[in-house]
């Protein structure tokens, strides 16, 4: 069975986290997303963020079709992950490259021969970038 690990914020779900986690399934037969925390979020984007709180992220990417688990963490947590579940792919969506990727999980995932794959970008897919016209608006 070939293993997908994807993470992310996830907040405000938008066409471009759905293109991700369909890819992730058609490229696997499990995948496995990782949601950023609250915590993660409010450090990493500001005040305000995130608009939808882990839980109700996790029950929304819980219940999208190609999705078969769902955890909550830090890019500490991710790197562990990786590391004790060795997917065979870890893949980012299409905002991110090999050097915009969080290197400790870049590394991981090199160590034991994994897979790094990247959707294409889905233009006007970034939640802030969504965030940023509704107050325009």
């Amino acid at each position: 069975m070939k293993t997908v690990f994807t993470c992310g914020c996830f907040d405000l779900f938008h066409a471009g986290h759905l293109k991700t986690l369909e890819e992730g399934k058609k490229l696997g037969d499990y995948l496995i997303v990782g949601i950023s925390s609250d915590n993660v979020i409010r450090k990493a984007k500001g005040k305000g963020r995130p608009i939808i709180s882990q839980d109700k992220r996790v029950k929304i990417i819980s219940a999208i079709g190609y999705v078969d688990e769902v955890i909550v963490g830090n890019k500490k947590d991710w790197v562990e992950f990786i590391l004790k579940r060795k997917p065979d792919i870890y893949l980012k969506g299409g905002d991110y490259n090999i050097n915009t990727i969080h290197q400790g999980e870049r590394k991981a995932i090199e160590k034991y021969g994994g897979k790094i794959c990247f959707t294409k970008y889905l233009k006007g897919s970034s939640t802030t970038k969504i965030v940023k016209e509704i107050k325009e608006k």
